[in-house]
């Protein structure tokens, strides 16, 4: 079974899957990203999610390009050894920032907007 908990911070949402990703429960997960691909800053917690199967890996793919058509911008955390491996072997980290720790994604967010808002408002 998988839980989904979504928390707001200041500046970003936090969607934090926990369980296994995999086909049974891709649907949920889908469904959660597509409600949250809206928000302008998406951050992505990895790090209770034990497994993930090919349709877990699409559906978060997926998610991401659907927040990148609306203009949000998104980054995952993830502290798991074997996902983490999984997620440079499939190149995925090429296409979203993808740090250890949720206060690096965090950060990668954060200063991702304050330069693009320092230089808006300048002229």
């Amino acid at each position: 079974m998988l839980k989904i908990q979504v928390t707001e911070e200041d500046g970003y949402t936090i969607c934090r899957p926990v369980g296994e990703l995999d086909a049974y429960t891709v649907g949920q997960f889908r469904e959660s990203l597509a409600e949250l691909s809206a928000r302008p800053k998406l951050l992505i917690d990895m790090s209770e999610v034990p497994f993930v199967d090919s349709a877990g890996l699409g559906a978060l793919i997926g998610g991401i390009r659907r927040a990148r058509e609306v203009g949000g911008d998104v980054a995952v955390c993830c502290n798991r050894p074997t996902l983490v491996r999984l997620l440079h072997t499939t190149g995925f980290d090429r296409i979203v920032t993808v740090t250890d720790t949720l206060q690096e994604a965090a950060r990668s967010l954060t200063e991702d907007r304050q330069q693009t808002g320092t230089g808006a408002g300048a002229g």
